[in-house]
């Protein structure tokens, strides 16, 4: 009966090391090389480097921008704001107190700034994730005036970086045109725009 039970046995833990083996450490250790080889950069998060190669973002996480220099990216209800550990939408219903309150301040912080007319929905609500690093074009130009006064530039040459930043639907197909917040404010700093103040 010892003999039943062991050579019954003996196949299933053969099995179990060997698919262990096979898709614990060789499938992802193919992958892995794969990514590396053929798509390096994405692979390692489509990091950002400064000019001394310091990392100082990804263009696919957003950031917080508050300075008025800087285009601010979408509201993020990720923890404190752009938290990749707490990524997720804050789960307010379009009637949630909390939500309109939120979006009145927003509202009332980009009149303030100069900001008229209707306001594109993404500049005042956060995405599902709470870390979408773009926004749409019409967000990114309600925000050309008080960019271009905080640097002391003409708006038209704001506008043209806006303009020159659009990035288009994948293969014309999928998606909507957005900007990259985080590689538009480098532009913008890369540019020697200086804050006036």
């Amino acid at each position: 009966m010892n003999s039943d039970i062991s050579s019954a046995l003996r196949p299933a833990v053969v099995m179990l090391l060997l698919f262990t083996l096979l898709t614990g450490l060789a499938y992802p250790a193919v992958i892995l090389g794969i990514g590396q080889l053929l798509f390096p950069a994405q692979a390692n998060g489509s990091l950002v480097r400064d000019a001394k190669g310091a990392v100082v973002g990804s263009e696919l996480i957003g950031q917080g921008f508050a300075a008025a220099k800087y285009f601010h990216g979408r509201p993020s209800a990720a923890g404190k704001g752009y938290d990749g550990q707490s990524s997720g939408g804050s789960n307010f219903g379009p009637n949630a107190k909390g939500l309109i309150d939120r979006v009145k301040t927003d509202a009332a912080v980009a009149r303030k700034d100069g900001a008229t007319g209707a306001f594109p929905a993404d500049m005042l609500t956060a995405s599902g994730s709470g870390l979408d690093p773009h926004i749409s074009p019409a967000t990114a130009y309600a925000q050309v005036d008080r960019v271009a006064k905080a640097r002391g530039l003409e708006a038209t040459k704001v506008k043209a970086m806006v303009d020159a930043a659009v990035e288009g639907p994948l293969a014309n197909i999928l998606g909507e045109p957005r900007v990259n917040v985080l590689k538009l404010n480098r532009q913008l700093d890369a540019a020697g725009a200086q804050s006036a103040g």
